[in-house]
């Protein structure tokens, strides 16, 4: 690609001890794509992606954001820098209602006296943010914005957490296994989701076990060993045996099989 990455990283180190967590890894993510990031257990791309969206602080290496050195020494920070992560157990409060939850720590409060002193919130103003940002990416079943996300579906769940994350994540958008604990159904509708916030403009890193769905909607995919980078490939010039042998050691990458990076 002749363009420059969104996200890149270089040399990125994590120990634990005498646990090596990611071991001189690379990492690149390209305006407008999908991003699959796949790996065998234990490969070290959980600390690889927690490292770039400041979960984890990497002992050395380097992280750019759109060309610009940057540290992350918390998610706040990386949040504040335009990095929004869906992590699998999704951060939601289930007793709070779905506007409250869009809005958890980033309440909108009333203007004049009322919001700057008595700290009272704009409860109607974020109601319909709320409403629109979920309508924007055509969740469309929830129909009242108050309920408690307790009484939602998994996937409406899903729905909710990606639409708050593409609503405030304005340069990168990382999800974490997010159609692990759905069925089919619910699956298709979160795999349309992440198409829909990526045909806005938005890059997003997908960290999933299922090969269907990486095949499916990856642009490229990212394939981590051994705490680093082996290889990024095109999805439409490998299959998901491929991928599978290249994760376990079973196979080495081949030219044919490469994306362009």
């Amino acid at each position: 690609m002749t363009q420059e990455p969104v996200l890149f990283a270089r040399g990125l180190n994590k120990r634990y001890g005498k646990v090596v967590a990611i071991d001189n890894s690379d990492f690149d993510l390209y305006p407008g794509e999908i991003l699959a990031v796949i790996g065998d257990n234990g490969a070290g791309k959980s600390t690889l992606i927690k490292a770039v969206s400041g979960a984890v602080v990497p002992d050395s290496g380097e992280i750019r954001l759109d060309g610009k050195p940057v540290q992350f020494p918390n998610p706040q920070s990386a949040r504040d820098a335009g990095i929004e992560t869906v992590y699998q157990q999704l951060a939601l409060s289930p007793a709070l209602s779905i506007a409250d939850n869009m809005f958890l720590g980033r309440e909108i409060r009333r203007e004049g006296f009322a919001g700057q002193y008595l700290r009272m919130l704009d409860k109607p103003k974020m109601r319909s943010v709320a409403r629109e940002k979920l309508n924007e990416l055509g969740l469309m079943t929830i129909q009242n914005i108050d309920q408690p996300v307790e009484t939602l579906s998994g996937g409406q769940r899903q729905g909710v957490a990606v639409a708050r994350a593409a609503a405030f994540g304005s340069k990168v958008l990382i999800l974490d296994e997010p159609t692990a604990a759905l069925g089919v159904k619910e699956s298709r509708k979160v795999l349309d989701l992440i198409l829909e916030v990526r045909s806005r403009g938005l890059p997003i890193v997908l960290i999933s076990h299922n090969m269907p769905h990486v095949f499916e909607i990856a642009d490229r995919i990212h394939v981590h060993r051994l705490g680093r980078r082996l290889c990024v490939i095109d999805p439409k010039a490998a299959t998901m045996s491929d991928a599978v042998a290249l994760m376990t050691g079973a196979k080495a990458p081949e030219a044919s099989m490469l994306a362009a990076a």
